[in-house]
């Protein structure tokens, strides 16, 4: 295979940039998860690490949130400028538009309006799919082409889709997708990057296109294989796992630094060029975690630090020395380490009380009644909370009431007060006088899918409430996206007076000098599960299950004078919450790879 329109050419098995041999060594930074006032910060730390590329996913519904809206590229959204930014600071940029990513983000990219649509047939030649990700790329792929290499731009490559073969085997859906990229303008490499087993190469690669492969162990054996499959092309490991994600009520992934190291050094002493899978991994910030699912939900915390050799914070660790030197022995030459990042002095700082949980979110708009609880989907919100209403007549005595298809979690209420939660298809324990009552289903989208065969998964009550067997009808259904309130509407829903330890609004206030802003972490104790805002930023999802412990503030989210911490707490609510020296992501537990 030879390649001879781009800047990195492939030519008798070796991967040359501008003719002469190269190894990229590169680390995935996504511009979505590290905010934008950070941006060149932690590309210089990656430059300082002796990478000279990074990579980044682009996630569709972070641009598009909503169907009737405009995809967004500007503020947080400015794909052009982080990349722009990445050139300025020495590296390439290679660019995976997906369009699913995975990443462990929200529906894997794809936006939940498109997903309502065509449900489960995303990622294949379904015509509404391919209809969508056309006008998407129409809009995308223009801005990355006046940015490639050819163009004068750090752009060097582009990934075709996302480890296709651990999902399908629509190779007419890859094909089109190849065509969709080079059509728009992409003159760079393009390639494919899957795990290392037959199954997964067999779905996922394309004659024609360079084969990658992603794991974070045994290199030889994964080279070998695709070796065995591509012989003649370089070898490239396009996500090196030096590290991994944490899922809510597990423990902490980590990957010792000998470990990941020996790996990295199997990869470059066979001659293959890398990717860190993260090199920083940042954090997912407002309700853009996503959740994978293996027989039970599994939703992502807010962290996404990954154990990476760049923290979540923008500290350099001992994986990255360790990597520094590994690079520095192959004559990469070396810009200075960073300082790390200032951590805000710690602090308690006690909450006011607001508004009490169900009266706050009860005074919002309702949708109109519906005869059946409306998904999230229909009506049009695709993350945060979902209040649901009616008055069924309990019978006298005992019964049970059934949230069926329930995704994800439901607090049940009847006349105000709690009668428990349910995850699934849970059922609660009622007494009733054979009166109606007040039912009330609130229920939280914890993350949708990001992975596997249930990618496109609606939320909401999918299948009724029963009480006993009869299915409850007539409901009214509030819409809470949380994550598209103004401070405006924050402040306004949370103002009231609520009861000590209760769930909730509350509000922690506090004043800094002007030399005083820096990066912090947030603890807070005595809460249990919600969500939380440092003046205009919801920073995301708390759980006191964890293992995550304190949340990530960025330094730019604070400023001189006065600053506004908004809890909303779905179960009690603590006193005061508390700035921290370091981060407590949990308990560790070291990461091991499956296939």
């Amino acid at each position: 295979m030879t390649t001879t329109s781009s800047r990195l050419t492939l030519e008798e098995g070796v991967l040359l940039r501008d003719g002469a041999p190269h190894q990229v060594l590169s680390g995935s930074m996504h511009y979505f998860r590290v905010h934008p006032g950070q941006w060149r910060d932690r590309l210089e730390r990656l430059a300082a690490l002796g990478l000279n590329t990074v990579d980044t996913y682009v996630a569709w519904n972070f641009h598009q949130r909503r169907e009737d809206r405009p995809a967004s590229f500007d503020g947080w959204c400015d794909l052009e400028a982080f990349i722009a930014l990445a050139g300025q600071v020495g590296l390439d940029v290679i660019v995976r538009p997906g369009p699913y990513i995975c990443a462990e983000w929200d529906n894997g990219g794809l936006p939940a309006w498109l997903t309502a649509r065509v449900g489960m047939r995303a990622r294949s030649s379904e015509p509404t799919f391919l209809a969508a990700v056309s006008e998407w790329f129409d809009e995308l792929l223009p801005r990355l082409a006046a940015l490639q290499a050819s163009n004068g731009g750090p752009i060097v490559a582009f990934q075709v889709e996302n480890e296709y073969g651990s999902y399908g085997d629509d190779a007419g859906y890859l094909a089109w997708l190849r065509d969709a990229l080079v059509d728009r303008g992409a003159t760079e490499l393009l390639y494919t990057a899957d795990g290392p087993t037959d199954l997964m190469l067999d779905g996922g690669t394309l004659p024609g296109v360079l084969a990658t492969a992603t794991f974070g162990s045994r290199a030889t054996e994964a080279f070998g294989l695709l070796r065995s499959r591509r012989d003649g092309e370089p070898l490239l490991c396009a996500e090196f796992w030096n590290g991994w994600f944490d899922h809510w009520d597990e423990r902490h992934h980590v990957r010792t630094v000998p470990s990941a190291d020996a790996t990295l050094a199997e990869i470059l002493d066979a001659g293959g060029s890398v990717s860190l899978y993260m090199a920083h991994g940042g954090t997912n910030f407002g309700l853009w975690a996503g959740a994978n699912h293996d027989g039970r939900l599994q939703p992502t915390i807010t962290s996404y630090d990954s154990d990476a050799p760049v923290a979540e914070h923008g500290a350099v660790t001992p994986k990255f020395h360790a990597f520094r030197e590994r690079f520095a022995a192959l004559g990469v030459a070396l810009p200075p380490v960073p300082a790390d990042p200032r951590i805000l002095a710690p602090r308690s700082v006690r909450v006011e009380r607001g508004a009490e949980l169900l009266p706050a979110l009860g005074m919002l708009p309702a949708a109109a009644a519906r005869p059946t609880p409306p998904s999230f989907e229909e009506l049009g919100i695709a993350s945060g909370l979902v209040l649901y209403r009616a008055t069924p007549r309990l019978p006298l005595g005992d019964s049970t009431i059934t949230v069926a298809g329930l995704h994800d979690r439901a607090q049940v209420f009847v006349d105000g007060v709690s009668v428990g939660t349910v995850e699934g298809d849970g059922s609660v324990s009622v007494t009733g006088s054979g009166a109606p009552v007040d039912l009330t289903v609130l229920v939280e989208n914890q993350g949708r899918i990001n992975y596997g065969p249930l990618l496109g998964q609606g939320k909401g009550i999918l299948g009724g409430v029963r009480v006993g067997r009869r299915l409850v009808h007539g409901w009214t259904a509030t819409p809470i996206p949380l994550d598209e309130w103004s401070v405006a509407e924050l402040a306004r829903h949370a103002d009231g007076a609520g009861r000590p330890g209760g769930p909730g609004f509350s509000t922690a206030r506090f004043r800094l000098d002007a030399d005083e802003p820096a990066d912090a972490f947030i603890a807070l104790p005595g809460f249990g599960k919600g969500f939380v805002w440092v003046n205009d930023l919801l920073l995301g999802r708390y759980w006191e299950i964890g293992p995550q412990v304190t949340l990530y503030v960025p330094a730019p989210v604070l400023r001189p004078g006065g600053n506004t911490v908004t809890i909303l707490e779905l179960e009690h609510s603590g006193d005061r919450i508390e700035f921290r020296a370091e981060p407590e992501l949990g308990p560790p537990e070291e990461y091991v790879e499956t296939f």
